[in-house]
């Protein structure tokens, strides 16, 4: 903020009339200074000033810790620009439309569950390349990305609007959607809508009973790479909350592993779930036919006794939010009901 010099006589009278207003009981939240802080807007309430306070301000400033260090933020910001698909699903789930966000993994440019929500919100590139003139342009009062994808514009970012960054992308969703929801001041909101969440799953595991002693196995198919996915991922997660059985190759707290045709053993299990990422081209699924068709693969016992069935990857995978994951409840519900 730029500061202009006064007379002494100007400044003394400034002085006097902020002690007058802090005897009267006006009172007011002292705001931090930064040059990324958006304009105060008005509060519906301030508490008290106390005798340290600075004069009456008009919104209560707070500092939010993230992967980047603390951000200070001003208010409800109500131009919110969200770089990151599994953050668009957590400001929807909170009532809040973004003015701009990264494009879906899929879809033209939204993913289906959420396209109808996203009407009119402006198209702001990938999430690995965000485009900064085009986040300019917006005027956003808060800026939510991440770390893993956007670290190295950070400054740029915090040079727009003030900006938080979430740490990772892998599979604990709920760290993610907590920090996103204190930054947009809703945290009150954010934890009843966590709290049903995991009431939802607590039910979904009382009703699948038995049935999650089956061993599920998680498997990718790209082009040229098949991935199996462990437990910190984000249908790995889900599967891990309601109680599911891993695969001894699978039962471990990482991400995935890159397994070769002769690796084959290591996607066995009691049932499969594998999605092809082929929305870039088709060499995926044609990949996918070439380890089918294995007799290495019509070996295990998945394939064996027929319980090898493909899933929608936007939904187990790649778009990663809340939204996916109270479908994705229903999913697996679903399945494991027939």
């Amino acid at each position: 903020m730029k500061l202009v010099r006064k007379p002494a006589f100007q400044l003394a009278s400034a002085i006097g009339l902020s002690l007058m207003l802090l005897v009267t009981g006006c009172g007011g939240a002292t705001q931090s200074s930064s040059s990324n802080q958006p304009a105060a807007t008005p509060a519906t309430s301030a508490p008290a000033a106390e005798a340290s306070a600075a004069p009456e301000t008009k919104s209560e400033a707070r500092s939010i810790k993230h992967a980047m260090g603390e951000t200070p933020i001003t208010g409800t910001p109500t131009r919110v620009v969200i770089l990151t698909n599994e953050g668009t699903e957590a400001l929807l789930s909170l009532g809040i439309k973004p003015v701009g966000a990264v494009k879906s993994w899929q879809g033209e440019p939204w993913y289906e569950h959420i396209k109808d929500q996203m009407q009119d919100v402006t198209v702001l590139g990938e999430e690995t390349q965000p485009n900064l003139e085009l986040i300019a342009s917006l005027k956003p009062d808060l800026i939510l990305g991440n770390k893993v994808r956007q670290e190295k514009v950070y400054s740029q970012l915090s040079a727009i609007a003030p900006t938080v960054f979430s740490e990772e992308l892998s599979g604990n969703w709920k760290t993610n959607f907590k920090l996103y929801a204190e930054a947009v001041n809703k945290q009150a909101e954010g934890d009843a809508l966590l709290a049903d969440f995991d009431k939802r799953v607590e039910e979904a595991k009382t009703k699948l009973g038995e049935k999650t002693k089956t061993q599920v196995s998680l498997v990718r198919f790209l082009n040229g790479k098949v991935r199996v996915y462990m437990k910190d991922t984000f249908a790995g997660v889900l599967f891990n909350q309601l109680g599911f059985a891993r695969p001894a190759a699978q039962d471990k707290d990482e991400f995935m592993q890159v397994i070769a045709k002769e690796q084959m053993a290591v996607a066995d299990g009691d049932v499969l779930f594998y999605w092809v990422s082929d929305y870039d081209d088709k060499d995926a699924a044609k990949y996918k036919d070439e380890w089918v068709n294995d007799p290495l693969w019509k070996n295990l016992h998945v394939a064996k006794t027929n319980q090898v069935f493909q899933v929608n990857e936007v939904i187990w995978n790649t778009s990663g939010g809340i939204l996916a994951a109270n479908m994705l409840v229903d999913e697996i519900v679903n399945h494991f009901s027939k």
